[in-house]
């Protein structure tokens, strides 16, 4: 008797197995991969996409000396790019001499995703998220200063503690 054909949700639920077990097996080989340069990685997703037409990577390769972990190579008369060793940092982005040649798409812990393709976008991005981790760190610092000198007799050290931040503020 012939046995009865899958249905499509067992078709559906193998193949989203498949597709798991071969992430995993990717996460693994990259972990495998980028172990020894002891580079770190930020972004676990990410694209990178260089623009073949207008990279003039065999009179510079600027972006393959740039790059920490060796992802870029020169080969067949253009950059290729090796993704399992890509970390996106935007290395090669930031020492590329041709504006959008090479472009870069990463996603943060955080959910944002990111794109630059430009050196003075990756100096943007980077002094745009250091801002935000100062203003983090001051707003926490205020708050534990508050409340360390919430009470009454401890409020004339609040007082000179806020003056000389302001006059610190004031210099900068």
């Amino acid at each position: 008797m012939p046995s009865k054909p899958p249905s499509t949700y067992e078709l559906m639920d193998e193949e989203a197995s498949a597709q798991v077990d071969e992430e995993a097996e990717r996460r693994q080989r990259r972990k495998e991969l980028l172990e020894p340069t002891g580079v770190k990685e930020l972004f676990k997703e990410g694209k990178i996409k260089i623009n073949e037409f207008t990279c003039v990577g065999g009179q510079c390769k600027l972006c393959i000396k740039a790059c920490p972990t060796n992802a870029l190579y020169w080969g067949t008369g253009k950059v290729g790019v090796m993704e399992d060793l890509c970390v996106y940092c935007g290395a090669c982005v930031a020492n590329c001499m041709v504006d959008d040649c090479i472009k870069v798409e990463r996603k943060r812990e955080d959910g944002k995703v990111e794109q630059f393709s430009k050196p003075r976008d990756v100096i943007m991005l980077q002094e745009r998220n250091n801002s935000q981790k100062r203003f983090e760190r001051v707003r926490t610092n205020a708050a534990t200063m508050r409340h360390r000198f919430k009470k009454e007799e401890n409020l004339k050290d609040y007082r000179n503690y806020r003056q000389l931040y302001e006059e610190r503020e004031n210099k900068v």
